[in-house]
């Protein structure tokens, strides 16, 4: 924990750019990596040991899980927006007033999703076109993944906690835990226990219930400024909507992104199983090369909003070209990567239980995204930038228009139009991923994200 000892916030307002995004981000990268390992495990466990319809099942239903994550991700970008103007501006004692109603607000909306999902799983996997055996599995898998929302909702809040103050180390030491619980019971319930996919998503919830205890635990030991009380707790209806006003185009953009992959799903769905699992695999692969930008673009939240709360507007911009120029080597560090080395990658993943026909999707899928690494990282700088600025309206308008005004119509044309087959979805991706860069480049150079939601000199009105 020696990094948590640098002072963040004298760092990110008034220490070397660099530095502080070195330091915000790269446990941030970490715990991004670690949170691909949910996924990885489950996979890995999954394709090695049960089989290609269950695997598949797991990326089938990824896209659900997303769309209803996506409120309770969209109050916690909420809570770093707000948060972050907070420290900035040094209103501890406001801040904490907003902690408790993000907290209770997630907790409420999170035991909802677990009851309307549970009951509304399978007409959802009806509904996205999967077969008898994929629509078994991925209502089985599913179901029970939909219990662990509690959890995760909550410690999405408490994550917003430490990542408005800079202390990014302790969750990302939580996260290593809750993933290595992960990683260990994977094989006990599937291959011990013989509870095959059941057992993957068992393990995934009792992880996610130990991820919200350490929670509970780190908050209160490392969040000296911030602590959330719930003593004569009441609704605040002011709070509420500034909070709402923030989340909804966040929560909006993710449902909308989340129900786009779904439909981006049931469209690879009609071209068979082999290149379902082949796109699933290669999404993971995917995941694991980006997790630099992603880690930069969430630190850069917190380096913005703090910066703008303290009235630093041209420094929050600074940080944003110095984290252009990192991601861009990541991204075409990325390109390399995949475009050269899918085959050893995918081998590798597949182990044994090798399918040729899903190798050969998830190559051909890794090869021409390999193009595209680049601007998937500037998508993730541009996101840092408005969400940090607390103006989600424009992620919102990127993570949507990515899919449904670029991405899906170029599938529907390349689908019905062309012979490509399979091919044609992944040359929407990586066309989809570069055009949304430069409407995403259009909003930054209007300088509209520059107005703030939260004023240091003026009172609560101002949000």
């Amino acid at each position: 924990m020696l990094m948590e000892k640098i002072d963040r916030k004298e760092l990110i307002l008034r220490g070397n750019i660099y530095k502080a995004i070195a330091i915000i981000s790269i446990p941030l990268m970490i715990n991004n990596f670690i949170h691909t390992l949910y996924n990885l495990a489950d996979g890995f466990f999954v394709a090695r040991g049960v089989g290609p319809v269950e695997f598949a099942a797991t990326s089938f239903v990824s896209p659900v899980i997303m769309f209803f994550n996506a409120l309770g991700r969209g109050i916690a970008v909420a809570g770093t927006a707000i948060l972050s103007q907070l420290v900035g501006a040094s209103k501890y004692e406001e801040a904490n007033k907003y902690t408790s109603q993000l907290l209770v607000i997630s907790l409420l909306f999170s035991i909802c999703f677990t009851i309307i999902g549970y009951w509304l799983s399978p007409i959802i996997i009806g509904w996205m076109g999967a077969g008898e055996d994929l629509a078994y599995y991925s209502n089985l898998y599913l179901r029970i993944c939909f219990l662990g929302f509690p959890f995760i909702f909550v410690f999405f809040v408490f994550n917003s906690i430490l990542t408005s103050q800079g202390y990014t180390m302790v969750s990302t030491t939580l996260s290593a835990i809750s993933a290595l619980a992960n990683i260990v019971l994977d094989p006990i319930f599937i291959y011990i226990f013989k509870w095959g996919l059941r057992g993957a998503a068992i393990a995934t919830v009792l992880s996610q219930f130990i991820l919200v205890i350490g929670g509970i635990y780190v908050v209160r030991k490392y969040s000296t400024r911030i602590r959330p009380s719930f003593k004569k707790f009441h609704f605040d209806l002011t709070k509420i909507k500034r909070i709402g006003r923030v989340a909804l185009p966040s929560s909006v953009g993710q449902t909308g992104s989340s129900l786009g992959f779904m439909v981006l799903n049931s469209f690879i769905a009609h071209y068979g199983t082999a290149t379902l699992a082949g796109f699933g695999m290669g999404n993971r692969i995917t995941n694991l090369v980006m997790q630099p930008p992603m880690g930069i673009g969430m630190g850069l939240t917190t380096i913005v909003g703090q910066n703008i709360g303290a009235d630093q507007v041209d420094r929050a911009e600074k940080a944003f070209k110095k984290a252009m120029k990192i991601s861009l080597f990541f991204g075409l560090f990325g390109t390399l990567v995949l475009f050269f080395l899918n085959g050893p990658l995918v081998r590798g993943f597949l182990g044994s239980n090798y399918d040729v026909e899903t190798a050969q999707e998830s190559m051909s899928y890794l090869r021409y995204i390999a193009f595209a690494m680049p601007f998937m990282g500037f998508f993730s700088i541009f996101h840092g930038l408005f969400q940090g600025s607390g103006h989600t309206k424009y992620s919102m308008a990127m993570g949507i228009g990515r899919l449904w005004a670029i991405r899906l119509p170029l599938i529907y044309f390349f689908k019905n139009f062309t012979r490509l087959g399979s091919t044609g979805i992944w040359i929407s991706m990586t066309l989809s991923n570069f055009l949304i860069c430069v409407y995403g480049y259009m909003i930054y150079r209007s300088g509209k994200w520059k107005e703030r939601i939260i004023a240091s000199n003026v009172k609560e009105k101002t949000i």
